[in-house]
């Protein structure tokens, strides 16, 4: 019988063919998805109502999905042992892309509960046109004695008929594509596997897919051949016991076997206390192709407005094209719909800073048959990213708790009677830090949003860390009594920050400062102004006030001896000029005779050096020529005493001039 598309769908049909699928390797994941809930309603409904159909061999339909090739007629079939389809059932449902069978499903599930609409084809369904030149779906229902077939070659007309072959299939369908000599490609089993492996690795029902194997065998002799032999055998070993045995004559056998294509099970799918640490580590390397061990993992189900099931993974080491800009994807988390991978191409599913963080998620609320792009737009996805991102930090603010309590009892038990030498254990999170530290700093700067969770994950060493990795609420705890607020250092290293004046004044004054040695904290710094109520302080700009007294005495001596040094201040601007902005007497406790600082608001000379040392350097060379300095001189300092003396005596002593260049 002859029947005319609903709903245009000829026309549909272009627009999904040239515009809804940009992949043509996902009709292969939208068939075993099809299959995979079509299996999934039989397993339902026999619960309940258990059959035993039968082929018209005396066979049951297996419940699994097999793929096969002939090459000879360009054909693939696809085969699954699940609830099929009656006459009126491929009219309805494969004649009209009104009945998507994942659309419904989901929507009347949330009003009845009913899994009726398992297995029912859609969209999905017609993305087999991208590579077939005509369609057959042979399908055979528990409630039909007929088996049916559906055929089109997507011209706007399909056919329905009974199947002349009988009742091949027991129960099921079958979908025979005659592929596109442009999409011959899909013809060869191993393109096959591996399409079948990357989207339906974790579909839980078994796919196999058939192969062949051809091999040379010895030649059966027929029987007439043989007696023949018989009777002259006793003339041949009379004629040729010395010879050696003619070479078998041998012919090239074809044999086929079913390959188990998806021998991985989704770990997220069961519960976390019945994983074990083996099973989590060979299912990262699985997914992350890294030979190492993960350093950490967090395996949740996320429940609420949306559901899903994810496991989170941070490697042991960063890759080496993290922050290449050039790279517009992180290709590290893997999206799953019901089991049926979707795509690992997302720009938006997670952040650039949380780029190294790899995983799997794995949801029933997403629609299975749409493109990656329009994936992006959905509502859906935009809550499961808030959620992936809540839980990566939360991992993370873990991982530096473990870290945090077994410092605590080390030291608990450092304080005990009995001492046992054992090897320090390896803190993780610092681990971590030295790894992708700079990944939290970057997000501290473009996630507004979670910024303060962020800034709980920053590490830094410290004047008074011992050489570890310190957090800001472990500087705030030891904070000196009147302090008010956090000082800071950056610069190119460790050694470099301890050799300034501006250290070695903190130091003096017993104030702990933070050495920040990476070039993005400078731009971190201007995203993080105070920490829980303490304004952060760069001791390298313009004289920060540590330690000072505000007393009216203080305020008297420091105006006698601003005026005491006038002279002196006056003497460095005329000579120094526009070289600097400013001249002050300094309230520095430093061995230094001048120190050369920055206003509160400008560029700081490390910044100026990251910013020459950036790919834009020569156009910023003109706002470096524009970088303020302030000149803060150390009266107690008897290089500037003997200078303050000369140009008393003489303004224009030239020992004086060459002893300040």
């Amino acid at each position: 019988e002859k029947y005319g598309f609903q709903a245009e769908v000829s026309k549909m049909l272009d627009i999904i063919i040239n515009a809804l699928y940009t992949n043509r390797n996902i009709f292969l994941r939208e068939v075993i998805s099809n299959a995979s809930d079509a299996l999934d309603k039989i397993r339902f409904l026999y619960l309940t109502n258990p059959k035993t159909p039968m082929n018209k061999d005396g066979e049951p339909p297996k419940m699994d999905i097999r793929i096969k090739v002939d090459k000879e007629n360009r054909l693939l079939t696809i085969s699954d042992g699940g609830i099929g389809m009656t006459k009126e059932e491929l009219v309805n449902h494969l004649g009209s892309l009104g009945s998507s069978g994942t659309k419904n499903f989901v929507e009347k599930m949330k009003e009845s509960n009913d899994a009726s609409l398992i297995g029912q084809f859609g969209v999905g369904f017609y993305s087999v046109f991208l590579v077939a030149d005509e369609v057959r779906v042979a399908s055979k229902n528990d409630a039909s004695d007929t088996q049916w077939v559906w055929k089109s070659k997507a011209d706007g007309d399909f056919y329905i008929y009974e199947d002349p072959r009988g009742n091949s299939l027991g129960r099921g369908t079958e979908i025979e594509i005659e592929v596109k000599k442009d999409a011959e490609e899909f013809l060869d089993t191993d393109k096959l596997k591996e399409i079948a492996t990357k989207y339906s690795e974790f579909i839980q029902f078994p796919i196999y897919l058939q192969t062949s194997k051809t091999e040379k065998v010895p030649k059966e002799k027929e029987e007439t051949e043989k007696e023949a032999g018989d009777d002259e055998e006793a003339e041949v070993k009379d004629e040729g016991e010395d010879k050696e045995e003619k070479e078998e004559e041998m012919e090239e056998v074809t044999t086929y076997d079913w390959d188990l294509v998806n021998e991985n099970k989704p770990i997220w799918q069961r519960k976390a206390e019945e994983i074990t640490e083996e099973e989590y580590n060979s299912f990262y390397k699985a997914i992350s192709k890294d030979y190492q061990d993960p350093l950490y993992k967090v395996h949740f189900s996320a429940e609420g407005e949306v559901e899903f099931r994810s496991i989170l993974f941070i490697p042991k080491s960063t890759q080496t094209n993290q922050f290449d800009m050039n790279q517009q994807t992180q290709n590290n988390i893997r999206l799953y719909v019901r089991r049926v991978f979707i795509t690992d191409d997302f720009k938006d599913l997670l952040p650039r800073y949380l780029g190294f963080v790899k995983g799997v998620v794995d949801s029933d609320d997403l629609p299975l048959n749409v493109s990656r792009e329009l994936l992006q737009e959905s509502r859906i996805l935009k809550i499961i990213k808030k959620k992936l991102i809540r839980k990566a930090l939360a991992m993370m603010k873990d991982l530096a708790e473990e870290d945090e309590a077994e410092e605590e009892e080390e030291e608990e038990v450092a304080e005990g009677e009995e001492k046992k030498e054992t090897e320090p254990k390896e803190k993780k999170y610092g681990k971590f830090w030295e790894e992708f530290g700079r990944s939290i700093r970057l997000g501290l700067i473009e996630d507004g949003t979670n910024r303060s969770r962020l800034t709980k994950l920053l590490r830094y060493k410290t004047s008074k860390s011992k050489g570890e990795w310190s957090s800001l609420d472990a500087y705030e705890g030891r904070m000196l009594e009147n302090q008010k607020e956090i000082y800071y250092i950056v610069g190119e290293s460790v050694e470099k920050i301890k050799e300034t004046p501006a250290c070695e004044d903190a130091e003096k004054r017993g104030v702990e400062v933070i050495y920040m040695t990476d070039a993005i904290d400078e731009y971190v710094v201007g995203h993080l102004t105070d920490y829980n109520g303490h304004k952060l302080v760069n001791l390298v700009k313009e004289a920060p006030k540590i330690g000072e007294e505000d007393g009216e005495k203080a305020k008297k001596i420091e105006t006698k001896r601003k005026e005491a040094y006038q002279p002196l201040v006056d003497w460095f601007k005329n000579v120094l000029g526009t070289k600097v902005t400013k001249v002050i007497l300094t309230k520095r406790k430093t061995s230094s005779p001048m120190i050369v600082s920055s206003p509160q608001h400008g560029l700081t000379a490390n910044m100026a050096r990251i910013m020459k040392g950036q790919a834009l350097g020569e156009k910023n060379m003109q706002m470096q020529e524009d970088v303020k300095r302030i000149l803060e001189l150390n009266y107690l300092n008897p290089i500037i005493d003997e200078i303050n003396k000369r140009i008393k005596a003489d303004a224009e002593d030239t020992q004086a001039k060459d002893t300040q260049a």
